[in-house]
């Protein structure tokens, strides 16, 4: 065995990259070289078009991922070439393998043999000195008798007391080998992942009692089908200890394919102690390793298939219409303790504060009318919001109730949602801006605050307590972080963030500013008063060109001297736009903000020097409307007077709600009574959809028709189908749509999810004996 140098050539990442995203090569590479100087994803995306030609920010993050992947794939490419350097035994063949591979898996495949182990059968096996005759199985040689030359093995003193003692070690040892077999094992990985069956039943003494799992006791899917929220929720049953699952594999059928590529001799009187070699290593070694693999392999995928489902829904929330520069009245409602009632201005400053009990009878019902309506005739708010939690709907009636009886009708009442209110209120962040104020008052500031501007206000809440998820806290925590920051961070540069009225955790999602510069940015603003431009910021201590370069066309300064600074207009390009309203004869201040003018600007008379035809578009957009709002107009949503609570609700009611959570298998709908209902995919259209995210996202209003309460339960089933009858046919909204498997929703709480079942097409037999195989998802 010849070795062979170590040392692995330099590995170019972008042709792998342009083949698996499908993308050209010339853009890749300028991504990753972006990347490589540590310019951040936004700012690639929106000002550096011509470089990239035009890759949107989802495929620059697609890139940016795989370029991570490649850099761990050959951190742990070197590593391994070392380590069986060091052995002395890296061959050229097996370098050239091994430089070849494309994913950990196969990499770790080849790997194994050269991988320190305990000690195994085979070691033991090798111990004894039968590795000799386990290389004669292996060899299927034409001539030979195993049993007569397994005798000269027999030892009383090496504990092998016969023929057959020495044939089973030989076999360990054989069993070993196929097992770390690269070939063998990819062909089993791909015999589990293309036929494996995930079969679930329930633990006999944990099944007594109904349990939300119940579904599952007796349930056989393809793995190669089963949706993510199924194999959570599964999983999420085998960790409670209501489950137990495996994979199941035809060994009768793969047994025979690892044979073929151990080219097992049949006219060898060797293949009998062969085949049972590879039998046993399927079964012993093989199945239980490949299965452990591809559940990991099934977990990961599940997991990024929740996080994107909870990144979509969040996408949506942050991006909601926000009200605006408006004064609002927020109110965090309460029984006992009664309702915190906080002012702020319309820059969103905390200005008054106060508490009413509208629900502790009649002599403080009118106490709160009178506190109520000082605060409107003082500050003349726009709007008062109202969580949407515990007292909600019953405050929200008696603020209505209060300003028709005093004869104000200019002043809006609108729900909002409360889900991670709390967690704000007692974060660090709430603290520092209102260090003196009761955590209930630092709520209603937030209620009111997230009415203004919902993504200004909900950055500042852990995202996973704002309860858009689906099976969160059973997914990968580090990738939920990230993908979720990702959508907070895209989402703020998206819209655009005032300097001089952005809080620290807004400032800290800009492209290159981050947590540290942040703080600084608001103490500088804090100390020296409101900054006049773009460029004062790079006054700001630890603010450089480079950081400067990544944020400046992301923040605006409405009011400043250059009208470009309020505008998405990147400083870079200021004396671009300069030169154009001279060509044009007018000035600055006239080109910014004229539509008028700006379609008339001659986009190719301008192409060149680095600048091309998707920069000036760009450009000549943000002329015509500098600084636009991306997001929609605010519009209240309607919720019925006199559906209050739950017990309000009736089969065949028409409501208007709105949408607080899309997952794989339908929509959550709040309706205004402290817990949402759920549309099933199959009832949320007409046409067939595969994803409820084809036809509704989060903050959607939606009309919806009640098909069955269940009050014991907690459970609303609804559709979105307005010909569905409830009173015709199986109630399939209870059997399926209102179905709640584990992690289903709990009005105001932080986990939204759940697993009812989603299948196309007429169920396979594997699903006889499941209660919810004739309700499954169906053309």
């Amino acid at each position: 065995m010849s070795e062979t140098s170590t040392k692995p050539q330099a590995f170019d990442p972008v042709p792998f990259i342009s083949q698996e995203l499908n993308l050209p090569p010339r853009g890749v590479a300028a991504v990753v070289k972006l990347l490589e100087e540590n310019a951040t994803v936004p700012f690639i995306a929106r000002y550096r078009k011509e470089v990239t030609g035009g890759l949107d920010e989802v495929q620059i993050r697609d890139i940016q991922e795989k370029r991570a992947y490649i850099l761990e794939l050959e951190e742990r490419r070197a590593s391994i070439l070392e380590e069986i350097g060091k052995q002395g035994k890296l061959t050229d063949d097996l370098k050239k393998k091994i430089l070849a591979c494309t994913t950990k898996a196969a990499l770790e495949d080849l790997y194994l043999p050269y991988k320190p182990k305990r000690r195994t059968r085979a070691t033991i096996a090798r111990e004894k000195g039968l590795e000799p005759l386990a290389l004669r199985i292996l060899a299927q040689s034409a001539d030979g008798d195993p049993r007569v030359e397994a005798q000269a093995f027999v030892s009383a003193e090496k504990e092998v007391a016969d023929v057959a003692a020495a044939l089973a070690g030989a076999r360990d040892i054989v069993a070993e080998i196929v097992a770390e077999h690269a070939d063998v094992r990819a062909l089993t990985r791909e015999a589990f992942e293309k036929e494996g069956i995930l079969v679930s039943e329930g633990v006999p003494d944990k099944i007594k009692e109904p349990t939300k799992f119940e579904q599952y006791y007796e349930w056989r899917e393809p793995i190669a089908e089963i949706p993510s929220h199924r194999f959570l929720a599964i999983r999420r049953g085998e960790r409670e200890g209501i489950l137990r699952a495996s994979i199941e594999v035809d060994g009768e059928r793969v047994v025979p394919r690892l044979e073929n590529v151990m080219k097992v001799d049949r006219g060898s009187p060797w293949c009998g102690e062969m085949s049972a070699a590879i039998a046993d290593a399927f079964k012993r070694l093989l199945a239980p390793s490949v299965e452990n693999d591809v559940r990991v392999d099934l977990k990961l995928k599940s997991d990024r298939s929740a996080v994107d489902v909870f990144a979509d829904n969040l996408r949506n929330l942050l991006l909601s219409a926000p009200l605006g520069t408006k004064s609002v009245i927020g109110i965090d409602p309460g029984l006992r303790t009664g309702c915190k009632v906080a002012v702020v201005d319309s820059t969103g400053k905390f200005l008054v504060n106060d508490t009413i009990y509208p629900s502790q009878g009649a002599a403080r019902e009118e106490d709160a009318k009178r506190v109520l309506l000082t605060l409107v005739k003082r500050h003349t708010p726009f709007a008062i919001a109202i969580g949407n939690g515990t007292a909600g709907r019953e405050t929200e009636s008696f603020v209505k109730k209060t300003l028709k009886e005093a004869g104000i009708t200019d002043v809006v009442v609108v729900p909002v949602s409360e889900s991670g209110a709390s967690v704000y209120s007692a974060s660090d962040v709430a603290r520092e801006e209102f260090p003196e104020l009761d955590l209930t008052v630092r709520g209603a500031i937030s209620i009111a605050r997230r009415l203004q501007d919902p993504l200004a206000e909900l950055v500042k809440v852990d995202p996973k307590s704002i309860g858009v998820g689906q099976y969160q806290h059973d997914v990968h925590q580090p990738l939920l972080a990230r993908k979720l920051g990702e959508v907070v961070e895209s989402c703020v540069n998206h819209v655009g963030v005032e300097l001089n009225t952005a809080s620290a955790s807004l400032l800290a999602y800009v492209a290159g500013i981050g947590g540290s510069l942040a703080k600084k940015i608001v103490k500088h603003r804090e100390e020296k008063g409101a900054f006049t431009s773009r460029q004062q910021v790079l006054e700001v201590s630890g603010l450089g060109p480079r950081a400067f370069e990544q944020c400046a066309g992301f923040l605006r300064v409405h009011g400043a001297a250059n009208p470009l600074d309020s505008s998405a207009v990147h400083p870079e390009r200021y004396a671009l736009v300069e030169r154009i309203a001279k060509d044009m004869g007018v000035s600055l201040a006239e080109l910014v903000g004229n539509t008028d003018l700006a379609k008339k600007i001659d986009i190719q008379k301008y192409v060149g020097e680095g600048v091309g035809e998707p920069t000036l578009r760009d450009i000549v957009a943000e002329l015509g409307k500098p600084g636009r709002d991306p997001r929609a107009s605010f519009e209240p949503p309607k919720f019925r007077d006199d559906v209050m609570e739950i017990t309000d609700l009736k089969e065949g009611m028409i409501l208007e709600g709105v949408v607080t959570n899309v997952t794989a298998f339908g929509a959550f709908v709040d309706l205004g009574v402290h817990q949402d209902g759920l549309v099933h995919v199959s009832k949320l259209s007409d046409r067939f959809i595969k994803d409820p995210s084809e036809v509704v996202k989060v903050g959607d209003k939606l009309t919806v028709k009640v098909l069955e309460v269940d009050l014991a339960r907690k459970r609303i089933s609804l559709s979105a189908r307005m010909h569905d009858e409830a009173s015709k046919g199986p109630r399939q909204g209870n059997q399926h749509g209102g179905a709640r498997a584990p992690g289903g929703p709990q009005r105001g709480g932080p986990q939204r999810g759940g697993g009812g079942p989603q299948q196309k097409g007429p169920p396979p037999k594997q699903f006889a004996n499941n209660p919810f195989a004739k309700l499954l998802d169906r053309k």
